[in-house]
């Protein structure tokens, strides 16, 4: 499977209707605190209009409301491995990513045959706190190796500068969250994403 290489997160649907129009074709909706009948119209939402501009959208976590939804792809955690149903996934034909940062975790992802595996963080990120330091470059080819054809996301501390050298260490796409939403040009920073990501 063929994915395209830049893959932004965002939180909100604002970020998806400022992304899409610019090309984006491949993003993920992480909304952590939501009420569930709000979440459920954002995701319809994104949904509605990731396919208006012939994007694929991944939701986050939220695999009961991807499935109710008719989302294609969903994207899981470790820990939301622990809880998910992920027979009624696979019957529901959600494309999956896992996150990955360890190789008891890579393990446990490669025997779901995930549609692709994420790695991070790669660098030192500000996202959130997490128990597991950078990864680096040398993690992500040891890691490619270990998935083969699966697509491999690196993710942690992205940003245009530093994906040439992810991409030359074997990612074949790249996550990015605050290197976009923190940046006073938005729009202008996922521009060049998708430049350095053609």
């Amino acid at each position: 499977m063929t994915l395209p290489r830049f893959y932004p997160i965002f939180d909100s649907l604002d970020w998806l209707e400022r992304a899409l129009p610019l090309g984006v074709k491949l993003v993920q909706l992480r909304i952590k605190d939501r009420a569930p009948d709000a979440l459920r119209g954002d995701i319809r939402a994104g949904l509605a209009l990731a396919r208006a501009h012939g994007a694929a959208l991944v939701i986050n976590d939220h695999w009961q409301l991807a499935i109710d939804e008719g989302a294609d792809w969903l994207h899981l955690g470790q820990e939301d491995l622990d809880t998910a149903d992920l027979p009624a996934i696979r019957r529901a034909g959600l494309k999956l990513g896992i996150s990955t940062h360890d190789h008891a975790e890579l393990d446990r992802a490669l025997a779901l045959s995930p549609d692709y595996v994420a790695l991070g963080p790669v660098y030192p990120t500000i996202l959130k706190a997490m128990k597991w330091h950078r990864q680096g470059l040398e993690r992500v080819t040891e890691w490619k190796r270990l998935v083969g054809d699966i697509p491999l996301c690196a993710i942690g501390g992205m940003s245009v500068d530093r994906a040439p050298g992810a991409f030359h260490a074997g990612a074949d796409l790249v996550s990015a969250v605050t290197d976009i939403t923190l940046n006073p040009d938005p729009e202008g920073q996922m521009r060049d994403w998708l430049r350095v990501c053609a």
